[in-house]
């Protein structure tokens, strides 16, 4: 017997399937999806908040100054003429970043090999891609999802039985976060 489920698809496309679903999941905190499709999901979903509760605190922080450009109400950059040249002005800013330790690194990389990138559209201006955000569901992992799970040790998903699906009779569940 395999040690997973086949589903019917092409390892390629079973691979994207999971990797969408796992995505979608950590994004949304749970989705509704056939029963077999979730078993499959709820490993691999597992793994990834285990290795996060695992890592959560192996980093140390650090106080940089950067160079960030001057910039008006409107967002352009504050230019000045020097010796017949516009150049940008820059202002220095401290600001206080998270070194991740060897281990929590290739953690991230590891939740990386997994995990889509994703991007948030607002209902308005949908159209401008200036308003879309990039969100970061390994910090995501790591910052929101890590700490309620401290204390627990596994179990981090729960499936609910919905009934079976009208079209074609296969059985729908809920997986989501606990």
């Amino acid at each position: 017997m395999a040690g997973y489920r086949k589903l019917g698809r092409t390892s390629d496309q079973r691979k994207a399937l999971l990797r969408n679903q796992v995505t979608n999941l950590i994004y949304h905190g749970k989705i509704k999806t056939t029963e077999s499709k979730a078993k499959e999901v709820r490993k691999i979903a597992e793994k990834l908040i285990a290795l996060a509760v695992k890592e959560k605190d192996n980093y140390t922080e650090l106080t940089v100054t950067a160079k960030v450009p001057r910039k008006t109400e409107d967002g352009k950059r504050v230019k000045e003429v020097v010796d017949g040249k516009k150049v940008t002005l820059f202002d220095e800013v401290e600001r206080t970043i998270k070194k991740d330790e060897a281990s929590r690194l290739h953690a991230r990389r590891q939740m990386l090999k997994i995990l889509y990138p994703v991007k948030e559209v607002p209902t308005t201006n949908s159209k401008k891609k200036a308003n879309t955000k990039e969100i970061n569901l390994v910090d995501k992992l790591f910052d929101d999802i890590a700490p309620k799970y401290v204390d627990r040790n596994g179990g981090y998903t729960r499936i609910i039985k919905i009934g079976p699906r009208k079209g074609d009779a296969a059985e729908e569940v809920i997986l989501e976060l606990v």
